[in-house]
């Protein structure tokens, strides 16, 4: 077998040589751990916003309204925060650990706002990972209605049938390609049944 240089010729080798030298390599190197570097940022931060949503939630699933208030300012300062860093680099909102921690920080705000109003509040945040938050909140809607119904307030666990069969309903109208959201619209099906399930038992019952 012929040496490479003999095969490529001298005149190639040259060139190779030069393509090499048009390649900054310490460039890509800074950058490289630049965007790794922020991404460790963005990643600690988004654990700051989960534990908080977490919180919220909890808070909230124990009627402890004033607390869960001081925790939504908590969360959407940590948010800004979080968002701050993301804004650095266009590929970091793209990262797995900012959009769980936007989508968590959704379902929190949501769910503590509906408990507190009665409404489902917009949120200034990507309409994807809006729409994945609210996903989730049919979850901590039932488990309130199950609490809601062992107390006797029916009204409220209807009322909350009524606003997960709205936001199904809505979600239906999305022309969604994501899997994953797809996945959740299903789940929201999913809780829509169990919730139905739960007032006619109520009726059953007499309790209605």
């Amino acid at each position: 077998m012929r040496p490479f240089y003999k095969v490529i010729g001298k005149k190639n080798i040259k060139r190779s040589k030069s393509y090499r030298r048009m390649v900054n390599f310490k460039l890509l190197q800074k950058e490289v751990k630049e965007y790794d570097s922020l991404r460790e940022e963005v990643i600690k931060k988004s654990r700051d916003v989960l534990k908080l949503s977490k919180l919220i939630i909890y808070a909230v699933h124990r009627d402890e309204l004033d607390k869960a208030a001081k925790l939504v300012k908590e969360i959407e300062q940590e948010l800004k925060k979080l968002d701050t860093i993301a804004a650095k680099k266009d590929k970091l909102k793209f990262e797995g650990s900012y959009k769980v921690a936007v989508q968590e920080y959704v379902e929190a705000l949501l769910y503590y706002y509906f408990v507190k109003e009665g409404t489902i509040k917009d949120l200034k945040v990507d309409p994807a990972y809006f729409v994945a938050g609210l996903g989730d909140l049919p979850g901590e809607l039932n488990r309130r209605a199950v609490f809601l119904a062992g107390k006797g307030k029916v009204d409220e666990v209807i009322a909350i049938r009524n606003v997960v069969d709205e936001i199904y309903g809505e979600l239906l109208e999305f022309d969604l390609r994501d899997n994953e959201l797809r996945k959740k619209v299903d789940a929201v099906k999913y809780e829509l049944r169990k919730l139905e399930d739960l007032v006619l038992d109520l009726n059953l019952k007499g309790r209605t």
